[in-house]
């Protein structure tokens, strides 16, 4: 997944995109995941030490990995686990932003 994601990021670089990450691993772990997997985007503890909620807790988070992609207004348009298809709708959005002069 780490792949396909630094590439997206790649991608969308200079479009109105952002990935953003939620980590559950203990933040040693975390901390040297994204060193080892060079991950290119914003990633966050999903429960800070001090924090008396989880991040996803507020998301009604039940399984690893769940994608959700937002759009302008933050509203869902997809949320679940299919990478590919968050992928696509995602893409759609950004492309749909776009003034015709800006699209390659």
């Amino acid at each position: 997944m780490y792949p396909h994601e630094r590439s997206l990021v790649i991608e969308m670089k200079d479009k109105p995109f952002a990935l953003i990450g939620v980590n559950s691993d203990p933040l040693e772990n975390a901390l040297k995941a994204v060193k080892e997997n060079e991950l290119n985007w914003r990633s966050f503890q999903n429960q800070p030490e001090g924090s008396k909620k989880a991040i996803a807790d507020d998301w009604k988070v039940r399984g690893w990995p769940t994608i959700v992609v937002l759009d302008a207004e933050r509203k869902i348009r997809y949320r679940g686990h299919n990478g590919e298809k968050a992928t696509e709708v995602a893409k759609e959005l950004v492309e749909g932003m776009l003034h015709p002069a800006d699209k390659p």
